[in-house]
């Protein structure tokens, strides 16, 4: 076998250029990480202040204090945190400032005092927090966030929280703590030392292959050469970058302790003032008060749950970097085995035809490929609503939302009065989907398919009119058409009931039963989707020779015969890509069983993207629910090449 020669130069150049992506984005990585940590840390140590702040005041209401005593307390309090610079106090009865030492506050009167109108947001916010924190006891789960964090200033924080006397709800307390100028997180020299010397070792193994085999060497040598330069340079950064960032994530919760620490004795001393026993409620909180159970109320540090949070950040940061490091090897292959090369040339040879396809290019690629290969990236995570600010690699759970989805075969469960169906469960609602899809599309065909042979007739008269009058329902916006039906179909008013019971019939509960709220949605799909498939096959049936049809009556052939054997073959390239499509269009067919049926009773009547939308938007799934829409999407797939393969649809008529 001849070996292909070559230089070197360009295995060196996919070296170079692997390195630069692997170390930019590894330590860009790297420092998101750490800021982020930051970030973290400094909305921690503001929660910390406003929560103990919050705890105090509760105590000194609970056993009565007087305004001057609070702010004896408030002042000894905050004698424990240096790093605040201002605290608000709003009560919600009477709507009074019982505490401020915000100069634009006392300009405006001295305090305690009634809030002024131009103060209303204050008071609008402690109720929002209020309606927050009862709304999420009442449902049984932290939706809503419970503590604001607002940053007033570029170098302040602040944090909101609600205040309860006991049981009552007293108030709102409000925190402004400084904050740390955000730092560039630079990597150290290593990185560099190791990427220079991959690229020293890469030029001396060129120099000798060189050498021993005369004029070059082998592009699969020499990519393989530069491949294990890469991977051990990666090996080293990775080891590198995840014990820097495990140092600085360590002190960052050794200075939220060192908050904690220190507000612990300053308000249990204001609370004392009044003798009131300061609560022992954790203070280290997220924004919906729950504890993160790092740092416990007396102080010290949970170990083990901060080695576990180290524990899944490194994980994380880790893969961030090995992909990277997969993304640099591609990069380096596509220089060295010479894909560079040939693709430079073809630029070159067409650059006038890439020029007036890149605008289209640049939009598939931010308004389509990037937001698919989100969610697909999504779907191996467990984001939901309560960990939107975490990585996305350090909530990686592999094929765990697949696995979930498509191994719940509980469709049929046994009662003790007999068996149920689990309507949550996805194969009952592939299998509602598909129904659903069927029945409409052969409905949609058959009108319309009916109505093109009618109107196709010669001699027809008003043919335009008709034509115009039966495209309506297609022209008019589909959720228009939907919320309309829905109205028709309703139980009291609704002009169908009405209809029926004009006739003596008793009205009919549409949405109380599976199959009749199906059929509600079928008739509305419908009347919406025959228009579409009457004008594609009208315009079929127009391309189609009427000699043909003469050659055919003179050989005795029936009108059935004339459909079967002209009508349908030559229709067939038409008539199987728009099947196709109407197929997706109606799988996917969101409005109609949103808005007419809502997927009733009791989610019954779901189809698989109406139920991807709720897990995200109703019950905050948001990993689960594009792990849903993922397999929506390789259905379809499947379903377009099988059709296309089968019935050869686009393929010429001869």
């Amino acid at each position: 076998m001849k070996v292909r020669q070559h230089t070197g130069y360009s295995a060196l150049l996919g070296l170079l250029a692997g390195l630069v992506v692997l170390l930019a984005a590894g330590l860009w990585f790297a420092g998101q990480t750490i800021q982020s940590a930051r970030q973290d840390a400094e909305a921690r140590k503001a929660t910390v202040s406003a929560m103990s702040l919050a705890d105090m005041v509760g105590a000194l209401q609970a056993a009565g204090a007087e305004p001057e005593q609070v702010r004896a307390a408030v002042e000894t309090w905050r004698r424990g945190d240096p790093g605040i610079r201002a605290v608000r106090l709003i009560r919600q009865s009477g709507a009074q400032l019982v505490y401020s030492d915000v100069p634009a506050d006392l300009e405006k009167g001295d305090v305690p005092r009634r809030l002024s109108r131009e103060e209303k947001p204050l008071f609008d916010l402690a109720n929002a927090l209020r309606a927050n924190v009862d709304s999420n006891a009442g449902e049984g789960i932290k939706r809503l966030p419970e503590i604001e964090l607002a940053a007033p200033a570029a170098d302040r924080l602040g944090v909101s929280v609600p205040v309860y006397a006991g049981d009552s709800y007293w108030g709102l307390a409000q925190v402004e703590r400084e904050r740390a100028a955000p730092a560039i997180a630079a990597g150290t020299g290593l990185a560099v030392g190791m990427a220079l010397g991959g690229l020293v070792l890469m030029a001396a193994a060129v120099l000798a292959l060189r050498r021993r085999g005369g004029a070059a060497a082998s592009r699969w040598t020499l990519f393989a050469i530069a491949a294990v330069l890469l991977l051990g340079t990666a090996a080293l950064f990775v080891r590198t970058e995840t014990g820097r960032v495990a140092d600085a994530r360590n002190g960052q919760i050794a200075e939220v302790q060192q908050v904690v620490t220190g507000l612990r004795g300053s308000a249990a001393e204001g609370a004392g003032i009044v003798g009131a026993g300061l609560g022992a409620g954790a203070w280290d909180v997220d924004i919906f008060r729950r504890p993160l159970g790092q740092i416990s109320p007396t102080g010290e540090v949970e170990d083990a749950a901060v080695r576990q949070a180290l524990t899944g950040t490194l994980d994380g940061l880790g893969r961030q970097l090995w992909l990277t490091a997969a993304l640099a090897l591609g990069i380096t292959a596509f220089f060295a085995l010479g894909a560079a090369g040939r693709l430079a040339g073809t630029v070159r040879e067409h650059r006038d035809a890439y020029v007036y396809v890149l605008p289209a290019i640049l939009g598939m690629l931010f308004l389509v490929f990037f937001p698919f290969t989100y969610g697909v990236m999504l779907s191996f995570t467990e984001r939901t609503l309560f960990n939107q600010s975490v990585p996305l690699t350090e909530l990686w759970v592999g094929f765990a939302n697949y696995a979930a989805i498509l191994g719940d075969f509980d469709v049929i469960r046994t009662t003790p009065d007999g068996w149920s169906v689990n309507y949550e469960s996805f194969y009952w609602t592939l299998f509602i989907t598909v129904c659903w899809t069927v029945a409409n599309v052969a409905i949609g065909v058959a009108v319309g398919l009916a109505l093109a042979l009618a109107l196709n007739t010669e001699g027809l008269r008003g043919k335009a009119v008709y034509r115009v009058l039966l495209i309506l329902p297609w022209a008019i916006p589909n959720y228009i058409t939907a919320l309309t039906w829905k109205g028709m179909f309703h139980q009291q008013f609704g002009v169908i009931n009405q209809a029926i019971m004009l006739f003596g019939g008793e009205p009919i509960a549409w949405f109380d039963s599976v199959f009749s709220s199906f059929m509600t949605g079928v008739i509305t799909n419908g009347w919406l989707s025959f228009p579409f498939m009457m004008v594609v096959s009208l315009g079929a049936l127009s391309s189609i020779p009427s000699d043909m049809y003469e050659a055919a009556q003179l050989d005795g052939a029936t009108r059935w015969q004339q459909f079967w054997n002209i009508t349908l073959p030559l229709l067939k390239p038409a008539l199987i890509p728009a099947i196709i499509l109407s197929v997706v269009w109606t799988f996917n067919m969101f409005n109609v069983i949103y808005l007419v049926s809502g997927g009733e009773p009791a989610g019954a009547n779901e189809i698989l993207i109406t139920k991807a939308y709720k897990l995200a938007f109703e019950r905050y799934q948001y990993a689960y629910a594009a792990a849903y829409s993922f397999v929506i999407f390789l259905i379809l797939l499947g379903y377009g090449v099988f059709q296309n393969r089968v019935s050869r649809a686009t393929e010429q008529v001869r």
